[in-house]
């Protein structure tokens, strides 16, 4: 465990069922075909003694706390997406929360918007972030430009290890965030980076 590392945190994005298996209320299309790239960050991320902040979607029943324009997703009587202790909302196969690791939920895309994420990572010296999941051009995206914003040394999107509906979407909002000098290596260009 190198002592570079220990300023970095690995944020995994929304690898809930809902949005990952081809059941999935949210499903996007690309998630599945990145789940064991996923795993094997998430391990390498572990190796290198890296803070691994799971962040997931979870919201009430109700759907009270749903942006306006997926609140019809939550009829009465209906299970909406990711709803709090709902099978959508769990990790997929796979992926699990151990001891050491962090879990934050959010309710909107950004995992910075109304939540501690910032004054966590803060506290926990993490000035650098790698990130993983879906989807790019949403929760991956403002996740991204929220932490330009709040200046954070160094943010890598790992390119083959977030997914959007359609290879198309993911390469042009990938463009776009390496425009901002965000880094968009492959898992294995990234494993091989000061291992």
């Amino acid at each position: 465990m190198g002592e570079k590392w220990k300023h970095t945190a690995l944020l995994v994005i929304d690898m809930q069922n809902d949005f990952v298996l081809e059941d999935g209320l949210m499903r996007v299309n690309g998630g599945k075909a990145i789940v064991p790239n996923v795993v094997k960050t998430v391990e390498i991320a572990r190796q290198r003694g890296i803070l691994v902040v799971w962040v997931v979607r979870e919201h009430d029943p109700l759907g009270r706390d749903v942006e306006c324009f997926r609140r019809h997703l939550y009829p009465p009587g209906k299970v909406g997406p990711t709803s709090k202790g709902s099978e959508g909302a769990k990790l997929v196969d796979g992926l699990e929360i151990k001891d050491g690791d962090y879990k934050l939920v959010k309710t909107r895309f950004s995992a910075f918007f109304a939540t501690h994420l910032h004054s966590f990572l803060q506290s926990a010296g993490i000035d650098s972030l790698v990130i993983v999941g879906v989807q790019t051009p949403n929760c991956i995206r403002q996740t991204v430009f929220d932490a330009v914003a709040l200046d954070y040394e160094s943010i890598t999107v790992l390119v083959d290890a977030t997914a959007a509906a359609t290879p198309d979407i993911h390469i042009a909002n990938i463009f776009d965030m390496k425009n901002v000098g965000v880094a968009t290596p492959s898992i294995e260009e990234w494993s091989e980076a000061d291992a």
